[in-house]
């Protein structure tokens, strides 16, 4: 793996840094809010935007830590894409599509040129794929990490909004793409040297990817708003959310019909240790979503029309989350997903 440098900042060019927060913001960040007129090339203190008659505006944050989401020497882009993703993902699960966002950016030093370039080349890339804009935020200095604190703003057809706690017991619980690649990348981030005789440079480079640039399911939107009856994003593990979807009742979650990827298939091959790792891990931004029994074909077939893969992973019923393997036996596994204040 490529060596990376020992901070954030250390990306100059010839060693020249943001001169003021007046410099940051406009040489870098008002440009990404070209083509917003509420947002008033960052200028104001504020940012108007217009709300359309017939419409629900879904507001979501979810900020981002160095040392905590994301390592203080990951490349810039990879870092404000993450941030802007990880935001994004929470109103895809709600059946929004992502309009504006508010970014405030706390750092604990006066970034260098580069770096700050190549951050905003990151969001300006992540805004493109996800179709929002930059209105407005903050930046100041602070003693800690950098930290990354987006607010979404999104929108949706009045009243169609996907809530988290509406499953009813007998519904089929769909999950997008595949479980647990971002776990593995993570540790792979950590140490290149893991799976050796198992990973190919592709599978290596494919789990990495998914680690650092997470992909929400924004193109689902229309689907969960017509036939789901309450869905969320796998931020803290498959099985920590399965088991927020599923409240207060639970559900027989067989392995077997959890969606992995080639890659993550090879590692779990050379070690079965990796389950808990592929359930609880956590990062996948993928959605888990609760669908009446009378819904589920129609479901699927919106889905694939979207063009993003579903699998059902089956029905709610129980008092709580248990894993089977594939003789039906349950798995007792360790972790059941991330918390940031668990000891």
């Amino acid at each position: 793996m490529k060596v990376m440098p020992k901070t954030p900042f250390d990306h100059g060019e010839n060693g020249l840094r943001v001169e003021s927060e007046s410099d940051l913001v406009q040489t870098y960040l008002a440009p990404l809010a070209a083509g917003m007129p509420g947002a008033f090339g960052l200028r104001d203190d504020a940012a108007v935007l217009p709300n359309e008659p017939g419409s629900d505006l879904v507001f979501s944050s979810d900020p981002i830590v160095a040392g905590v989401h994301f390592f203080a020497d990951d490349q810039p882009p990879d870092t404000a894409w993450k941030a802007l993703a990880v935001n994004v993902s929470d109103v895809a699960a709600k059946g929004a599509k992502p309009v504006a966002y508010i970014l405030n950016l706390a750092l604990p030093e006066a970034p260098k040129r580069t770096w700050m370039a190549d951050f905003a080349r990151g969001l300006a890339e992540a805004q493109a794929a996800f179709g929002c804009r930059l209105i407005g935020g903050d930046t100041d200095r602070t003693p800690g990490p950098l930290s990354i604190g987006i607010t979404m703003i999104a929108s949706l057809p009045s009243g169609t909004f996907v809530p988290r706690h509406a499953a009813k017991p007998g519904d089929h619980v769909f999950v997008t793409g595949t479980i647990g690649d971002a776990a593995l990348g993570l540790a792979l981030r950590r140490d290149s040297s893991l799976f050796d005789a198992a990973l190919t440079d592709a599978d290596r480079n494919f789990l990495l990817g998914r680690y650092l640039r997470p992909q929400p399911r924004i193109a689902l939107a229309e689907s969960l708003r017509a036939h789901a009856r309450a869905a969320l994003d796998i931020s803290d593990g498959l099985l920590k959310d399965l088991a927020r979807l599923a409240e207060p009742g639970g559900m027989a979650l067989r392995f077997d019909a959890v969606p992995l990827s080639t890659a993550t298939r090879a590692a779990l091959s050379a070690d079965r240790r990796l389950i808990d790792k592929i359930l609880g891990g956590g990062g996948d931004y993928e959605l888990l979503v609760a669908v009446a029994p009378s819904e589920a074909s129609a479901f699927q077939e919106s889905a694939q029309r979207a063009a993003v893969e579903v699998y059902d992973l089956g029905i709610l019923e129980g008092s709580k989350v248990v894993v089977l393997d594939a003789s039906g036996t349950e798995l007792e596994l360790p972790k059941s997903g991330y918390d940031h204040f668990s000891r």
